[in-house]
């Protein structure tokens, strides 16, 4: 599953063989671009625009947009590249590329803003799983916003392309698959700027950041990588030789499905070869990580003759990627899209009183799969009375292949930034997105090591792009976990949101806090509006200098008086206030010099808080929001935006 601890793993010849380097070998024989160049593509304007592909070597190659025209001759190699000068926003236009008798014509090309939008599952997560997906999706119609999903890969050495994706347009038909947090974010844009704006989605659920680091900017030499790929290597051989023992021979072809007969579909097929799996739940989280291909799922529920008669709604939930349903051998439906929930209307025809079985066969193709989703989604509506079919399903698997442990490869140095960033340097872009940090903060002391590779994966990838100095903008790790009754401690989450807000240091940086949007019991917050919206305002000020208040109030200096502390802040807003209900301001801790905190009595004064504690006569330091999830935590700027997590302390 795209969107959670891992994605759509795209893998080429056998488990550890490094992928091919797109665009050499036998492929730079053909004119091709790279297949971030489509139908439908965004353009940055007002840069220069690199067009670059491969061909036969030695020929010449002439490129097109529209009037503006380029010529140059394919390398040895095959490699081309002509530059375009910068083009004002607008289009639709056509890029047209010739090199002999070929040629690649591209329609509906775009001039406008291009962002990269990065990270983890937060990032990834689709529109259609958000609050108010449904409404959404349906006023979606914006023929200006489109958005390239890069398909989760990885590459032990820098690839020139990627392993596929395609542009697509943000309507109802397309846009619940988007990134809501880039989709809100772009929304915003288009909004306000007027101008195409066009999204690049290269994430991957569950990964560490340093898979999205180059080896240069990792320090990593050709010896200490050799040796971190070869433990990883043997690794995989591990895992690999641990899910054969679970299931054995994969089989090359489905036995479940023979000439278009659903064997394991029969209502008297015998099930003792089969084994218990829990639904829903990805088949990943129970032991089948690495397992692509064809899946069976059986399960029997009881009726009465009359409501057989009637006919029965099954609830599936969404199915990771494809599956077809029967019940009683025969067939109620079959939906191809992994995110959709599935509702199914079992006809009177497909029962009888007593027995009946549902079957399902699923196709993963790549990342996560099977039944999964909310508890809830999975249930027979008899009659208007709702029965939950979460207990007593079989599982077999089908025709299958093994691939990598998709939950631990994206946590590998640098080999998720070699084919899902490398591909992409050179594209002209006007900034980029980042959601991730989630991977990072297993403990206190993982999470003390992201200040630092936070701030050189940005001063990289802005050195490896050649775009120059761009925005770099990024979601503070939202509010997450039980909440916080202890005053501060060592919150990993607090740590890590520290370091994030440390990374402010470097220019065109901005940054959304988002303490207040988070839930308590799903890493996946499922309000994205909010999120997008917040980083539109970072943009908006960072990278088109619009005069609005972009972050909320901010420590900006602190003085002992007596026995408190005066903190002012600046970014207020038009002025401070409290949204507690009592009008309190919560979410303030004071240690004295034993280091010892408790929570404060704190009072705002224009831009300041006077912070006390009659427990601590001689303070030291103070916390605000400094927990997994703050939720005492409610000094925010009259703008409506919270006020940034911060420490005055360094223990």
């Amino acid at each position: 599953m795209r969107f959670l601890t891992f994605g759509r793993t795209t893998l080429v010849a056998t488990l550890w063989a490094a992928t091919s380097a797109a665009g050499q070998g036998d492929s730079a024989r053909a004119l091709r671009l790279p297949r971030l160049f489509g139908d439908g593509m965004v353009l940055q304007r007002q840069a220069r625009v690199p067009v670059w592909g491969w061909g036969a070597p030695g020929r010449s190659v002439t490129v097109a947009l529209d009037d503006v025209v380029r010529t140059t001759t394919a390398a040895a190699s095959g490699a081309w590249r002509v530059t375009l000068p910068p083009q004002s926003a607008g289009g639709p236009r056509r890029l047209v590329v010739r090199s002999g008798a070929d040629s690649v014509v591209l329609r509906d090309v775009l001039v406008g803003d291009v962002w990269v939008a990065s990270g983890q599952s937060n990032m990834e997560w689709p529109l259609v799983n958000t609050r108010n997906a449904a409404t959404e999706i349906a006023a979606a119609n914006d023929r200006r916003l489109r958005h390239f999903k890069v398909p989760t890969s990885f590459s032990q050495v820098p690839e020139a392309d990627l392993v596929g994706g395609s542009w697509a347009v943000a309507d109802s038909q397309h846009v619940g698959t988007f990134s809501a947090v880039a989709y809100y974010f772009a929304r915003d844009l288009r909004k306000s700027l007027d101008v195409p704006i066009g999204i690049i989605n290269t994430t991957w659920g569950g990964s560490r950041i340093e898979t999205w680091m180059s080896r240069a900017a990792l320090g990593l030499d050709s010896a200490r990588w050799t040796a971190v790929w070869a433990e990883e290597a043997a690794s995989q051989r591990r895992f690999a030789e641990k899910l054969r023992a679970k299931i054995g021979d994969l089989p090359k072809t489905d036995p479940g499905l023979v000439d278009g007969r659903a064997l394991w579909a029969d209502p008297a097929l015998d099930e003792s070869g089969w084994q218990p799996i829990t639904v829903p739940a990805l088949w990943e989280q129970q032991g089948y990580d690495g397992l692509d291909g064809i899946a069976w799922y059986r399960v029997a529920f009881e009726l009465s003759a009359d409501d057989a008669a009637r006919g029965v709604r099954l609830g599936l939930g969404p199915i990771d990627d494809a599956d077809i349903t029967w019940v009683n051998g025969v067939e109620i439906g079959r939906t191809n899209n992994y995110s959709l929930p599935r509702v199914y209307d079992v006809p009177a025809r497909a029962l009888h009183a007593g027995r009946n079985v549902i079957a399902v066969r699923v196709e993963d193709t790549g990342g996560g799969g099977g039944i999964w989703g909310d508890s809830a989604g999975v249930f027979l509506d008899v009659g208007g009375t709702r029965r939950s079919l979460g207990a007593g399903w079989k599982f077999r698997v089908g025709g299958a292949s093994l691939q990598p442990d998709g939950q631990h490869i994206n946590k590998v140095p640098t080999v998720v930034y070699n084919r899902m960033v490398h591909p992409l340097l050179g594209f002209p872009i006007k900034g980029v997105i980042w959601y991730q940090g989630e991977s990072n903060a297993d403990s206190a002391a993982d999470a003390r090591k992201y200040a630092p590779l936070f701030k050189t994966m940005i001063q990289s990838w802005r050195g490896e792009w050649r775009s120059g100095e761009f925005p770099f903008l990024w979601v503070q790790l939202a509010n997450f976990m039980a909440p916080d009754s202890q005053p501060p401690a060592q919150s990993a989450w607090a740590i890590l949101r520290d370091a994030q807000t440390a990374a402010l240091a470097l220019p065109k940086t901005g940054q959304a806090v988002i303490i207040d949007v988070g839930e308590e019991k799903d890493i996946h917050p499922r309000d994205k509006l909010d999120v997008g919206t917040r980083l539109a305002l970072a943009a908006r000020h960072v990278a088109y200098a619009q005069p609005v208040e972009h972050i909320g109030p901010t420590h900006r200096s602190h003085v002992v008086r007596g026995n408190a502390v005066a903190v002012q802040f600046e970014h207020v807003g038009g002025g401070l206030v409290s949204h507690a209900n009592d009008g309190a301001v919560g979410g303030f801790a004071i240690a004295g010099a034993d280091r010892r905190f408790v929570w404060a009595d704190a009072r705002i004064e224009r831009n300041t808080v006077i912070v006390s504690s009659p427990q601590v006569a001689a303070p030291v330091a103070v916390r605000y929001a400094w927990g997994n999830n703050p939720t005492r935590a409610s000094l925010y700027g009259k703008s409506g935006l919270p006020a940034v997590p911060f420490r005055t302390d360094t223990w």
